[in-house]
């Protein structure tokens, strides 16, 4: 009893607590910042990499695309460069997809531990600033309905796995996850995303239900691969940070993992729109 009210207690303040940031923009750009550094730690003990490097790549990365319009006073690149970023973003999560299904343990000599410091964790903070500006003007509520989905699909994937789970959907690297639980998210996903459609005036229905279903699938698959780098380091958390909860970037693996595919549809969107 008392776990899960120190559990609960936990979660409610992180929720409060990102809700509040996504109110200003500023507030946001710093706690992601802060959220990012945190991440990096408990990830750098996880591929067991003792180096200073990822911490100032991540607080270049964040201050260029967080900042460049203010330093600069032009967005001119700024268009080009983001496009490099989520390409490259992009392929290093496939790969680390490959790794999943195809490896017992996923690869980490030192160039590829510095390329998923880089391009795995400190892009996709840089993309959750940028999905918060989508239209290149601050609308927190796309990226509070990102994060809704992913509180969803995530809760309703315990429920409906708890309850009715039968077959494990990958045994070897998270023994409690089935494919009903995953299907249960993944449904309840998709009826979230009505409510945010029809409640918030951002994109329409059929959009955000793709999203849930970007987010359900892509926020499942950056769960399980935290879960098989736990296992490789032989620890059940990431860290301690959150009494019942454990680490940070337990609590967000998913949305770090899916967040280049939520920009990447958020462009297509745009320019076909």
């Amino acid at each position: 009893m008392k776990e899960t009210l120190v559990r609960s207690l936990s979660g409610l303040l992180y929720i409060l607590l990102l809700v509040v940031c996504l109110c200003f923009e500023q507030a946001l750009i710093g706690l992601f910042f802060i959220f990012g550094l945190v991440c990096m730690g408990e990830f750098l003990k996880l591929i067991q990499l003792k180096n200073y490097i990822p911490y100032f790549i991540f607080i270049v990365l964040f201050a260029v695309f967080g900042y460049w319009q203010t330093v600069l006073n032009t967005d001119e690149g700024l268009n080009e460069a983001t496009q490099i970023l989520t390409v490259i973003s992009i392929f290093v999560n496939l790969f680390l997809i490959k790794d999943l299904f195809s490896v017992k343990t996923i690869p980490l000599f030192e160039t590829k531990r510095f390329l998923l410091t880089t391009f795995y964790l400190s892009s996709a903070f840089v993309f959750l600033i940028l999905i918060a500006n989508y239209y290149e003007n601050y609308n927190p509520q796309i990226l509070l309905g990102a994060f809704i989905l992913i509180w969803v699909n995530d809760s309703f994937a315990y429920l409906v796995g708890k309850n009715f789970g039968k077959q494990k959907l990958f045994e070897i690297i998270s023994p409690k996850k089935t494919v009903e639980g995953f299907l249960g998210g993944l449904f309840f996903s998709c009826i979230a995303s009505y409510f945010i459609a029809t409640f918030t005036e951002t994109l329409g229905f059929t959009s955000w239900l793709i999203l849930s279903i970007i987010i359900s699938v892509f926020g499942t698959l950056g769960d399980l691969i935290e879960s098989k780098f736990k296992r490789q380091a032989n620890v059940k958390d990431s860290g301690v940070i959150m009494p019942g909860h454990g680490g940070l970037l337990d609590r967000l693996d998913s949305i770090i993992f899916a967040a280049p595919f939520i920009y990447l549809f958020l462009r297509i969107l745009h320019y076909v729109s």
